[in-house]
């Protein structure tokens, strides 16, 4: 019997290391992705309305509604062309700071980027 508890320690033993090798590639994968950020643009809204994003992160407006928009800072930071249905803009954040933009063909769809510090293993 204790033969048996041993290898089943063992086997639960590996499954935690596995667990744990598993969520570090994860979480490693996840910061990889955090670089970038997408913005849907439909139905004359922007989803997510705010976004939360780390210093040196690209952030990509898709326009996946049926008319064309417009992405613009309010700062005139950026400013986007007019996107047709399934065109795209990007814009780098390099700088922590609260950015408002709106679509310059609609005023009232308005949006907002928080960026925040980087942390000094993403930098």
């Amino acid at each position: 019997m204790y033969v048996n508890m041993h290898g089943a320690g063992r086997r639960r033993r590996n499954l935690l290391c596995a667990a744990f090798l598993l969520a570090a590639t994860a979480s490693g994968l996840a910061s990889a992705r955090a670089e970038d950020a997408t913005i849907k643009i439909d139905n004359f809204t922007f989803a997510p309305p705010q976004l939360t994003v780390k210093a040196g992160t690209t952030v990509t407006w898709r326009n996946e509604d049926d008319i064309p928009h417009m992405v613009a800072s309010s700062t005139r930071l950026f400013k986007s062309k007019a996107l047709d249905t399934d065109d795209s803009y990007s814009f780098k954040f390099p700088d922590v700071g609260t950015y408002e933009y709106f679509c310059s063909l609609h005023p009232h769809m308005k949006g907002t980027i928080v960026v925040e510090p980087a942390t000094q293993a993403e930098k």
